[in-house]
Parts: C-alpha cells; structure tokens; sequence
C-alpha cells in the first residue's frame, strides 16, 4: 500500500491516438460492462469491467499499442528518406503482443518475426503463424526472448516493435504505451453514459512489465485538479517483479517461474513505466493461478469471456479487499459501499489456451 500515489501528477498522453485508432477498418469501443453482482460481493457501489475480449479483431487489448506504433515507426522512416520496401518488424511476446504485432504488420504489407518464449501455449504460437509471422521459440524465460529479438532486430531494414523498455531504448516502447491511451478514454466516455462521470474510484490493472499499467497512470494523474482514483497493480506471484520493485524502492528483476497469466510472466519492469508505477500506483498485489482461474470462472458465469490475465484484475482486487487486514486496506484505498469499481480485463479466454478451467 502506497499513500501518496494519489497526489502525483505527470504528463498527458499525446493527441491523436484515439482518432487514429476509431479511423482503422473494425474499430469500436470495447465494451464496458457492469456486473452488479461483483458490487454486493466486493462491497462496493458499482462495478464495471472493461472487456478487451476482441480488440479490433483480435482477443486482447494489444493491438491498441502495436497499430499506434508502427504507424509511427513506419511514418519515421518514410520521413527519414527510408526505402520504401518492406521492413521486418521483431518482437518477443508472451502472446498477445507478438500476435498483434504480426497482424499489423500483415495489413500494413510488412514482415513480422516473433520470439516466443517457453511458457506460452502451443496454440497461441499457431496463431501468431497464422498471420503469416515467422516465429522462433525460445528456451528460456521472456526476458531471453526479449535479448533475442533485440539482436535479430539489428539486422538491415528490421526494426524491434517491443513494449517493454530499457536505457537506450524507449522510444518505440513509448508509442506502444500511448497507444494503450485510447482504452482509457473509452472507459471515460462509457462512464459518463452509465452516470458515473466523477470516474472511477478504483482501476485494477494487470500487469506484466507495466506499459498498460503506465498508460492508465499517465490518464489518471495528468488531471491537475479533481477526483484521482486509486490504481492497484495486480501480477502472478511467480513474477512479481513490479510488487518486489515497489517492495526495495528501485527496480529489480525476479526469476519467474511457470503460471498461466503468461502475459503476465515478465521477470523485469519496463524502465520508462517504472517511474510512473513508482509515482502513480496506490497499490500492488501479487495472486496464485487458483485465484486467477476462480475469478475467470465467476466472470465467464456473468457473462464475459475473460483469459488468466484479464481475470488478474478481479482476483487481485478480492484478495485486497478480503481476508486478514482487508478493512483497514480498503479504508487506506478510500473505498466503501457507493464506490465506482474498474476492473481491465485485458484479454478474453481465446487469447490462452491455457485458461479452459474445469471445476
């Protein structure tokens, strides 16, 4: 638990995303949906849960920040005086960025070539195939692949379209993050419509190196004036490395172990998030796969397809707000019984074959 996050201001996102995004072929708001029944449960007064079940074709919000930036990678080059062939766009991905970076890449005429980790399900790694990627898998953690694609990537008119960050490179990893900005301010508008347009009063937000979670901090903490929600940070324990970062006051890097959030099993923060998970986070929890599942369960029986990720969001959220110490953390958190409730669910069950629960 954090304090002060609430009181710290940054940036606004650029102008811009949003209506580059609304002009691509099958844009449309995600929906927001309200589940009344996770109000009485969790104590609040309204709940509601961004579904990014299909974004734009694909069933996760990735493609929000892999269109935004190579739009601007490619615009760059064009600018720079770059040959007009293709280039090779290189990833690493725990699954559903590489497979919307592939899927940019296939629309826009150019190549893709992702770097998978072990981990992820063979039926993901199909269908980042399926759209015509070259796709190489590697032995060892996220953060390997990451160090492959890096070096792949310095290859002649191939450019790395990765988010996540580190010093010297931040500039690609930005635009992604800007791109997630278009998500947060649909969740605005559809507020405002259901009658909640003071905002939300809590987001819980997935997380696996940051940039969604930055993105959502940049939205809410550029506001110089008014109500400032307060934002809870929810990753696998196996891979807590923005729990542990918070933890020391300094990032740090975790050795992951297996979980099936695997979008989530990131073992280093993303070094320009970190900043703004270190301001702008109220609070962080890391949950077990059990917790992750169940919640996924409960959504699926209200009626919304949620993955092992997405789920993060509601089962991060319960595990604050029950059990040993849950009444002074919600206290800490500012919230009681007439509490506006935002839930990411970052992706739907067919982003990861993993996530087919029996019980």
């Amino acid at each position: 638990m954090r304090p002060r996050a609430r009181a710290w201001r940054c940036g606004p996102p650029p102008a811009g995303v949003r209506d580059f995004h609304a002009a691509l072929p099958g844009y449309t708001p995600t929906p927001l949906t309200e589940l009344s029944p996770l109000a009485d449960e969790l104590g609040a007064g309204r709940v509601f849960v961004k579904d990014e079940s299909s974004r734009l074709g694909l069933p996760a919000f990735k493609a929000l920040g892999a269109s935004w930036a190579v739009h601007r990678t490619l615009a760059e080059r064009a600018a720079s005086g770059a040959g007009p062939g293709p280039v090779v766009l290189v990833t690493a991905t725990d699954g559903n960025h590489g497979r919307a970076v592939a899927r940019t890449a296939r629309l826009l005429g150019q190549h893709a070539h992702v770097f998978v980790p072990r981990g992820v399900h063979a039926r993901a790694v199909a269908a980042i195939a399926a759209e015509n990627a070259e796709v190489t898998e590697v032995p060892g953690p996220y953060d390997e692949a990451v160090r492959r694609a890096a070096e792949a990537a310095a290859a002649p008119d191939s450019v790395l379209v990765q988010d996540t960050a580190w010093p010297g490179y931040e500039r690609i990893p930005g635009w992604i993050v800007e791109g997630y900005s278009t998500l947060c301010a649909e969740i605005d508008e559809q507020l405002a419509a259901a009658g909640a347009a003071e905002g939300p009063d809590l987001v819980s937000i997935p997380v696996g190196v940051g940039s969604l979670a930055q993105a959502v901090v940049t939205h809410y903490r550029s506001r110089p004036s008014g109500h400032a929600p307060a934002l809870l940070s929810v990753e696998p324990r196996s891979a807590a490395c923005v729990l542990e970062s918070l933890t020391r006051g300094e990032p740090v890097t975790v050795t992951g172990g297996d979980t099936t959030m695997a979008g989530l099993n990131c073992g280093t923060p993303s070094s320009i998030a970190w900043p703004y998970l270190h301001g702008g986070l109220d609070a962080a929890v890391a949950v077990p796969d059990a917790d992750s599942a169940h919640a996924a369960a409960r959504l699926a029986a209200l009626g919304v397809s949620s993955g092992p990720c997405g789920a993060a969001a509601l089962a991060g959220l319960r595990a604050v707000l029950t059990g040993e110490g849950g009444e002074e953390r919600r206290t800490a958190l500012g919230l009681d019984g007439s509490s506006v409730v935002v839930l990411l669910s970052t992706e739907g069950r067919d982003a990861n074959p993993h996530s087919v629960t029996h019980h």
